[in-house]
C-alpha cells in the first residue's frame, strides 16, 4: 500500500543566513558612526566642557550656580526673559491657531497661498526683518508718526517683533495636528443637538491639544535664546539671558558664569519640553477626544 501524504505538516522554515545578518548589522552600524561622532564632537564634548568649566573655575565646587540665585540680577533677568518667552509663546498661539484652521478647511490652491505666505519669513533675513521693526519703532518713524508712540528700547517692541518672527514655527505644528481631525466628528455631534460652539470646544479643541502644546513648547523654547532682537530693539535695561551671556563673555569675561547660565537654560529647556510631554500625553489621546463627543452629546443636546 502507498502512504497516504501527512495533511497541515508545514515545511520547515529555513533558517536565515547568520553571516548575512551579521553582515547586514555591521552594515548599519557603519552607517550610525558619522552621526554619532557628528553628536559626540559637536553637542556631547561643548556640553560636558561647558559642565567642566562652570564646576572648576575659578574654584572647584557649585559657586558659580549659587551666585546665579544669589546676586539678585541674574534672577530677575531669567525670570524677565522666561516672561517674555511665555508672552510671545502666548501671543504666536492665539494668531496662529486661526491661520492653521483657516489652512484645514481651505481649498488646494487656498491652501497653497497660505503655506507660502507662512514660508517667506524664512526666506528672509533675520537682520532685514530687525530693521524693518527697527524704523517703524524709532523716534520719528511710521508708528510714531501716526499715533505719538515709539516703542523703540522696550519690551513691547522685543515681544512683537520676537512674535512676528517665530509665528510660522507656531503655524506649522498647529496645521500638522489640526489636520490630522477628523472633521465629521463635529458634524456627528451638531447632528445629535450640539451647538457648533459646543462642539468646537468639547471636542476639537481637546484634539488640538498636542498641536497647541508643540507649538507653544517651540516657540518658548526658540525665544528663550534670542539675541540680535533684543539687542536691536530692546534697551540694557531690559536685558534678556542671551544678552547676558554675551555681556560675561565680551565684557566681564567670565566664562565659568556664562557657562553655568547656559548650563541653567538647558534646564528650564529641557523642564519645558517634559512639561509639553505631559500635558500631549494627558489630554491629547483618542479617549479624551471620545469622552468630549460624549459630554457634548449629552449635555448640549
Amino acid at each position: 500500500m502507498t502512504a497516504a501524504p501527512e495533511v497541515g505538516v508545514r515545511p520547515t522554515p529555513v533558517r536565515r543566513d547568520g553571516a548575512r545578518w551579521v553582515a547586514s548589522r555591521a552594515a548599519t552600524l557603519v552607517l550610525l558612526i558619522p552621526a554619532v561622532v557628528a553628536f559626540c564632537v559637536l553637542f556631547l564634548y561643548p556640553l560636558a566642557r561647558m559642565i567642566q568649566v562652570s564646576l572648576t573655575e575659578p574654584t572647584t565646587g557649585f559657586d558659580n550656580y549659587v551666585s546665579l540665585f544669589t546676586d539678585g540680577y541674574t534672577v530677575r533677568v531669567m525670570v524677565r526673559t522666561i516672561w517674555v518667552a511665555l508672552l510671545v509663546a502666548l501671543i504666536d498661539i492665539l494668531m496662529a491657531f486661526p491661520y492653521a484652521y483657516a489652512m484645514t478647511v481651505s481649498g488646494r490652491r487656498m491652501r497653497a497661498v497660505l503655506f507660502t505666505i507662512v514660508l517667506i519669513p524664512f526666506w528672509t533675513s533675520a537682520i532685514a526683518k530687525n530693521f524693518a521693526w527697527l524704523i517703524l519703532f524709532q523716534r520719528d518713524g511710521l508708528l510714531d508718526r501716526a499715533f505719538g508712540v515709539s516703542l523703540l528700547g522696550t519690551t513691547p517692541a522685543v515681544v512683537i517683533a520676537m512674535s512676528q518672527v517665530l509665528l510660522p514655527f507656531a503655524v506649522l505644528p498647529l496645521y500638522a495636528r489640526l489636520d490630522q481631525i477628523d472633521r465629521r466628528l463635529l458634524d456627528a455631534a451638531q447632528g445629535l443637538g450640539a451647538t457648533r460652539a459646543g462642539a468646537f470646544r468639547s471636542i476639537y479643541l481637546p484634539l488640538s491639544v498636542p498641536g497647541i502644546a508643540a507649538a507653544a513648547t517651540l516657540t518658548f523654547i526658540l525665544s528663550l535664546g534670542f539675541y540680535v532682537t533684543p539687542a536691536m530693539l530692546g534697551s540694557t535695561q531690559q536685558t534678556l539671558i542671551a544678552q547676558l551671556i554675551m555681556i560675561r563673555v565680551q565684557q566681564v569675561l567670565d566664562f565659568a558664569g556664562a557657562n553655568a547660565i547656559g548650563i541653567l537654560l538647558l534646564v528650564v529647556t529641557l523642564a519645558m519640553l517634559g512639561l509639553s510631554r505631559q500635558l500631549s500625553a494627558r489630554r491629547g489621546g483618542g479617549a479624551r477626544g471620545g469622552k468630549g463627543l460624549a459630554q457634548t452629546m449629552g449635555g448640549d443636546s
